[in-house]
């Protein structure tokens, strides 16, 4: 006899408008300033009905969401913190919207030099991309996370690994002296709404970088702890950082073959494959974070 199919479920769902550019230039004097932003939309609720039968009545087309976010710049973006927040709550108050997300990347810019003295409407691109993450509910709970992506790190000494397990395919070589490069990918949740967004992502970035630099390393793990007490230090409005550090590797030459030294000198970046270290770092008894929210 022919079998049923199996009982299934649809058992999460979302969908949204990705990677939407918007760059917003205040010309309120000669002296113009511009924000540079990739906006991403994620809604989430009461759609089931468009996957299981196709009925798309309760469905936002993410063609509207991003119009949307054209709209509501034209009131101003910054804080880009708080654009997050006027969008995400524009969404999350649609009847068929249980959960709205606004992620928005933000790519610093700064004058060009010229004459002596910052141009008053040329910029030169920064390195690492300011990270906006707000989740707002349909009830009005809102969670606000910044952070920072791409945000590479170097030091040419200061950094030790050895110790470490040992197995019978271990061929790493203990070391007491090491480059340590990564590319930070980091997000600190906010305890409450209405901090000083600039001021606070200031002392965040700021606190990641110095800490990078101070700590003696024994491990990028070491290095990620004492990051993240760092910002928990500099900005008490933040309850939880979340670090994501890939150990980009720099190898010594082997020179020999050529009949030359090389005292710690030359070396070569591998891109790939590489060590990947995660973590998290909270105070003692904060609050939870939303587990819908995706940073």
């Amino acid at each position: 006899m022919p079998q049923e199919p199996p009982a299934v479920v649809l058992s999460r769902a979302q969908y949204g408008k990705a990677e939407i550019r918007l760059l917003h230039v205040s010309r309120g004097s000669p002296r113009h300033e511009i924000t540079d932003l990739n906006v991403t939309v994620t809604l989430a609720g009461a759609m089931a009905a468009t996957y299981l039968t196709g009925d798309n009545s309760g469905v936002l087309t993410t063609d509207a969401q991003k119009n949307t976010v054209y709209a509501l710049a034209a009131g101003g973006v910054r804080p880009v913190e708080e654009f997050a927040l006027r969008l995400a709550r524009h969404f999350a108050a649609i009847p068929t919207v249980d959960r709205a997300q606004v992620r928005i990347e933000e790519y610093g810019w700064q004058r060009i030099d010229a004459g002596g003295a910052p141009h008053p409407h040329s910029f030169e691109r920064l390195a690492g991309t300011k990270i906006t993450s707000v989740c707002v509910h349909g009830d009005g709970r809102a969670e606000v996370v910044a952070g920072v992506d791409d945000l590479i790190l170097l030091k040419s000494t200061g950094s030790e690994f050895h110790g470490f397990l040992v197995d019978r395919y271990t061929t790493l070589a203990p070391t007491d002296d090491r480059i340590l490069a990564t590319a930070v990918a980091a997000g600190w949740r906010m305890a409450a709404e209405g901090a000083d967004w600039a001021e606070c992502f200031r002392g965040a970035r700021a606190a990641l970088a110095e800490a990078f630099a101070v700590t003696h390393s024994l491990s990028l793990q070491q290095t990620l702890q004492a990051m993240g007490e760092a910002v928990l230090t500099a900005c008490p409005q933040v309850c939880e950082v979340r670090l994501s550090l890939p150990n980009k590797h720099h190898f010594l030459v082997d020179l020999a073959p050529f009949g030359l030294d090389n005292p710690g000198e030359v070396f070569y970046a591998a891109d790939r494959p590489y060590g990947l270290i995660e973590g998290a770092v909270s105070r003692a008894g904060a609050p939870d974070g939303d587990p819908e929210h995706q940073w």
